[in-house]
């Protein structure tokens, strides 16, 4: 309920912001309104709260008059509820668009909006003014045929929706099938929007028709044209002599690949020897740049698809399988062209020297991050026998990347080690299997020597001045880290923050304290939820969560755009050739090839995610009404949700806990009720049984086991 001083202000807000009001000093606002004397430290007060909440403003002659209201121009999205947010380039926080003031706007549109100066909660709210441009023209959706008409259900919930589609324009499409449907008319004052068939998927009972429906809506390209193959084909040769000349030719060194065992674009080579009490480590890239010449077909359509997109039962390739497959993989004992990052290293894990070099390589065998393992943990003496010439290099290894892990995590380096779902699909892509994906001892050696690689290349550069592409991660938003600061706090943690920002150790050391504690689980949800996503930009901010003043992505020029564009930099800088019109070259080009590549990127995430969550669904399909034991992932005011050891995570609805009335205490993220005091929150151990799924909604609800509403868990 709003207090008398809340009703007040509101009231003389609304009189300011009548079409009649004129700007006036206090002492005419003082007369029209009626305030009396003592009651003109209130309206001053008043004022100068409207005066900071931005609604008002003072004049030099001392006139109070409303603030003029901002517009702007962003993208919308919708929320299946009706409400929305616009996102304005360069703006940290969305605006959020009530239902009321979405004025017919869609799903991904770009829209001029006006900003009100009211806010009722905690983000910036505004209304819809116009629609400048549809963002979705083609949407996938699923077909319902009538006698005479047909009705397209959009499988993106945001559109809000169903298309209206005329019998001509069906395409004979039947009840169930997938399609593609172009909007030819998006309704007005109520009506549905129209469009036609343009492509006819499959039936939503075959094979591969799921996945495919979800390739479709995030328009990934599957496809490489007939021009970009007969390009493939001229390229994809075997290594020659000529290739090779004017290269470091390290044939003789002892290398190896380590990837999983389905992995087969195998961009990233180790080798590893010492010198003295030095270790001398080699990671050797394969050099794609050799096979995309800048601005070919190959090259534009690699820019396009920004990413290779890894789905669960196929992966979208940035490049063809001719070249990523093939003369671009480093397949075992095939000479190779490759990028080398060669470091030396000292027994404190500082890289006191380091050579970036155009090579040639011939890896001696191609590893397996199973049998890696097998070496070096479980001493298993098959497999130590099989690769007995290779087991003291692997041994080094391990004793390196102990060392460079250690010195990353005494810097600051943070590391959530949530676990990554594997998929296993039978042969019509039903999911038989779901678990986490094992990151062992093999895994961690190559993430280390990557970081060292990237960090190196990227110094390197940046101490050069020479135009490249970074990734960068940005300190997160210190509202954020405020609130998680508090809620910890009610845990007997702290955070040290200074000037409003906070330093990546301490979350470090937070995330190192509560390790091995019952609230383990909920603090390093919320402090990941606090932190920024990385992108990749042309300036050198930094990246955060590694603690590093210089990074970039050098280490996978097959499925990443950007390690290709910053390969083709370094060649054009060890061959001499970086001169002022190539500077100028890459200083134009360079913004828009970031921006690219991270709108690629944040596709690719989500289309896997989405294709993880479709077969969670259907893999959970098959145990509806089965009991299993999770912890709470998360807590909302419609329910919590809970997460299983195979990664599976489910919705438990605040409606059907129905021994007490539940509330929802946002700062310290738990359900209580009312009545009986019991308590839901983050990180504690429940028994669910799964109720229903949706493979629509791709969501899952469970519902709690009986025993549990008798007592406080």
């Amino acid at each position: 309920m709003e207090n008398l001083y809340e009703k007040r202000k509101k009231m003389i807000y609304e009189f300011m912001c009548d079409d009649m009001y004129v700007p006036m000093k206090i002492k005419e606002l003082c007369i029209v309104l009626g305030v009396k004397k003592a009651e003109r430290p209130q309206l001053e007060q008043i004022l100068l709260d409207l005066q900071e909440e931005g609604k008002i403003t003072l004049s030099k002659r001392g006139k109070y008059s409303k603030a003029e209201i901002k517009r702007t121009i962003g993208t919308f999205s919708a929320h299946p509820k009706g409400f929305g947010f616009v996102t304005v380039e360069g703006w940290t926080d969305d605006i959020f668009i009530p239902a009321e003031y979405v004025n017919g706007a869609m799903h991904q549109d770009t829209v001029e909006i006006e900003i009100s100066p009211i806010n009722t909660g905690r983000r910036k709210e505004g209304k819809i003014i116009s629609i400048i441009e549809r963002g979705m023209k083609q949407i996938v959706c699923t077909y319902e045929a009538s006698e005479n008409f047909g009705f397209a259900v959009p499988d993106n919930t945001r559109f809000g929706k169903d298309i209206f589609i005329p019998k001509e324009k069906s395409k004979g499409a039947v009840s169930g099938h997938k399609v593609v449907v172009e909007i030819t008319n998006y309704g007005k004052g109520g009506k549905n929007p129209e469009g036609k068939v343009i492509e006819i998927i499959g039936h939503i009972d075959d094979p591969g028709t799921d996945i495919l429906s979800i390739i479709r809506a995030y328009d990934l390209p599957m496809d490489f044209s007939e021009k970009i193959m007969h390009q493939v084909e001229n390229v994809a040769k075997e290594v020659t002599t000529a290739d090779m000349a004017g290269r470091m030719d390290l044939r003789d060194w002892m290398m190896v690949t380590i990837d999983g065992e389905d992995a087969k674009d195998l961009d990233d080579a180790v080798s590893l020897f010492m010198d003295g009490e030095n270790y001398v480590l080699g990671v050797h890239i394969a050099d794609v740049s050799n096979y995309v010449q800048e601005h070919s077909a190959l090259d534009v359509e690699a820019l396009k698809r920004g990413t290779s997109v890894y789905l669960v039962d196929r992966v979208v390739p940035m490049l063809p399988k001719a070249l990523s497959n093939g003369i671009c993989s480093l397949n075992e004992k095939q000479d190779r062209l490759t990028l080398s990052c060669i470091m030396t290293i000292n027994k404190k894990g500082e890289i006191i020297d380091h050579k970036i070099a155009e090579t040639v390589i011939c890896t001696n065998r191609r590893m397996t991050y199973t049998n890696v393992k097998k070496i070096l943990v479980d001493k298993d003496p098959d497999v130590t026998a099989e690769y007995k010439e290779l087991v003291p290099m692997f041994e080094k290894m391990e004793e390196l990347a102990a060392i460079l892990r250690k010195k990353r995590m005494k810097r600051g380096s943070i590391d959530f080690d949530f676990p990554e779902t594997k998929v296993v699909l039978d042969e019509k892509g039903r999911p038989v299997d779901i678990k986490p994906y094992d990151r062992n001892v093999a895994t961690k050696i190559i993430e280390d020597f990557m970081l060292a690689a990237n960090e190196t290349v990227a110094e390197d550069y940046f101490w050069q001045e020479i135009p490249f592409v970074y990734r960068t991660h940005d300190k997160p938003d210190g509202e954020k880290i405020s609130r998680l600061s508090m809620f910890i706090n009610n845990f007997g943690y702290t955070l040290h923050i200074g000037a409003d920002e906070v330093h990546p150790k301490e979350l470090q050391k937070l995330l190192m304290k509560v390790e091995g504690t019952d609230e383990e689980s909920l603090i390093s949800r919320l402090t990941l939820r606090s932190m920024k996503q990385a992108k990749y930009t042309t300036v050198c901010t930094g990246h955060f969560g590694l603690a590093a003043n210089y990074y970039c992505h050098f280490t996978s020029p097959i499925r990443r755009y950007p390690d290709l564009q910053i390969h083709r930099i370094i060649k054009d800088n060890l061959r001499g050739r970086m001169n002022e019109k190539r500077r100028m070259h890459y200083e134009s080009i360079l913004d828009e090839v970031a921006k690219q590549a991270s709108q690629t990127e944040r596709r690719a995430e989500e289309a896997e995610r989405e294709t993880v969550k479709l077969k969670k669904c259907e893999y959970m399909e098959n145990h509806i009404g089965e009991e299993f034991e999770g912890v709470i992932s998360g807590v909302t005011e419609w329910g919590f949700f809970v997460e299983l050891p195979n990664t599976v995570e489910g919705l438990v609805r605040v409606t059907d806990l129905t021994d007490d009335f539940y509330e929802f205490y946002e700062d310290s993220y738990e359900l209580v009720g009312s009545a009986t005091n019991r308590r839901y929150k983050l990180g504690q151990r429940v028994k669910v049984i799964v109720d229903s799924t949706d493979k629509v909604m791709r969501t899952i609800d469970f519902k709690l086991v009986q025993e549990q509403k008798t007592k406080n868990i």
